[in-house]
């Protein structure tokens, strides 16, 4: 039975993802509508998600707009998941 340990994402796993095309959808630094729809979530989820801290070490706040950095996003939910 796999690990949690054996299920993490490794960088270049993640770079892998990110094929010319998809790489433009979802450059490495994204909007909040372009983070719930990489991650197939609602904007309000992101937002709740954010709120209760769960994603402090891969969203930044920049005047009124949020941003996500793409990698560490796929990495925080993936990885350590949202406990």
């Amino acid at each position: 039975m796999p690990t949690r340990k054996n299920l993490r994402l490794t960088d270049e796993e993640i770079s892998e993802l990110f094929d010319a095309e998809y790489a433009a959808k979802f450059p490495p630094i994204l909007t909040v509508e372009q983070a719930a729809e990489l991650l197939q979530v609602s904007k309000s989820t992101l937002y709740e998600w954010r709120s209760r801290g769960l994603l402090d070490n891969c969203s930044r706040k920049t005047g009124k707009h949020v941003r996500f950095v793409r990698n560490r996003l796929i990495q925080t939910i993936f990885n350590r998941g949202l406990q």
